[in-house]
């Protein structure tokens, strides 16, 4: 078995510990080198050859945005932000991603030793995606749109975790609905953030109400709210409890609920849920898809855009057995096909397209 091999470029010589013994407890890994500052870094993927880059941004002689804009220019290739919980680290983790990093993750909590444990999964999880993940450089050029060719009904769920049924319970929903007013559900992760900001760049704020979950921790939900708001001609919110769904608005899910839509009467309203994570996720897309499922029925439309995993997959299959139209982002546009992928597997997906195409059939969808 060929390893994937690491370079773990980080200022505290305990964090380089740590990571270095979290990968190579991994039997599909092995870090190659370690670099205390870009400079040495540079050096050592010249000489090393890494297949993946863990990057602290704060770091001495050169900082860690303007390495990565070196890298993505020179050498494109997969790297895994280690990030600071912070609005400030908020802002540099999502300027990195826009520049080209895969992932990010938080900086392990070292004086908290049973969190190391779960913090290590995650972390081997996101460099294993971040390894068959696509590093494109700007300007994505694939455009079209084609319908789901066969599938294989089959998922892949983490069943350690507590299902959407503890959030929201499953009903049988009826597919006829006597409100009209339509409602755009989108969910996402890995990639999600870029993505997210290509469809809606292209929305007019004609365009009806959308709620999004990402998956982003509590710390980044106001940062990218605001980036998501600088390039949409929507207005942009973050979900807050008993708020009115209105068109030409854009829902945000905070980082640490669940988003639910409601009916109340003849208007929807958000419902933030803080119970368990689902699929490991809080925010889940599939806690807010089952809600849209129930709730708005075949006047949704949903949007899957690249991501890691399974999250929202079955919920978004309630949605098309109740008469939404669904829209996965293909695999080649995305990121990493994990999300998107399992929903076309399950047969949910009515629609399978590029990223530049998402926004101009959401419009022809909305105004059927």
């Amino acid at each position: 078995m060929q390893k994937i091999r690491l370079l773990v470029i980080d200022d505290s010589a305990l964090i380089r510990k740590i990571l270095t013994e979290i990968f190579n407890s991994a039997p599909d890994m092995e870090v190659v080198g370690v670099a205390e500052d870009p400079i040495v870094a540079r050096d050592l993927i010249k000489k090393l050859n890494p297949d993946v880059l863990t990057l602290d941004v704060e770091m001495p002689r050169m900082d860690g945005l303007t390495f990565l804009r070196n890298l993505m220019r020179l050498r494109p290739m997969p790297v895994v932000m280690i990030s600071t919980l912070t609005e400030k680290g908020a802002e540099v983790t999502l300027e990195a991603l826009k520049i080209g990093a895969v992932d990010f993750i938080a900086k392990p909590k070292v004086d908290v030793a049973n969190s190391l444990n779960d913090y290590a999964q995650i972390l081997i999880e996101k460099v294993r995606m971040a390894a068959r993940a696509r590093v494109k450089g700007e300007g994505l050029s694939v455009s079209g749109i084609s319908a789901p060719k066969a599938y294989a009904p089959s998922i892949t769920v983490d069943t350690e975790n507590n299902s959407v049924d503890v959030i929201l319970a499953p009903v049988t929903v009826k597919k006829a609905f006597k409100k009209t007013e339509k409602i755009i559900a989108l969910g996402a992760s890995t990639g999600g953030t870029e993505a997210i900001k290509a469809v809606m760049r292209d929305l007019p704020k004609s365009t009806p109400a959308i709620v999004i979950s990402q998956h982003l921790p509590a710390a980044f939900s106001v940062s990218f709210a605001r980036h998501v708001n600088d390039v949409s001609a929507m207005t942009v919110v973050i979900a807050k409890e008993g708020q009115p769904v209105l068109p030409g608005h854009i829902y945000i899910a905070p980082g640490d609920k669940h988003l639910l839509v409601m009916r109340e009467g003849m208007q929807y309203i958000c419902r933030l849920n803080d119970g368990a994570a689902v699929n490991r996720h809080k925010p889940s897309v599939d806690v807010m898809f089952r809600s849209i499922a129930q709730q708005v029925g075949s006047n949704a439309i949903g949007v899957m855009l690249t991501g890691m995993g399974a999250d929202g997959a079955r919920s978004m299959k309630e949605m098309h057995d109740v008469g939404a139209k669904n829209i996965v982002q293909d695999e080649a546009s995305s990121v990493v096909w994990g999300m998107p992928g399992e929903v076309y597997k399950l047969g949910a997906a009515d629609y399978v397209v590029p990223l530049d195409g998402i926004a101009k059939l959401i419009i022809k969808l909305a105004t059927q």
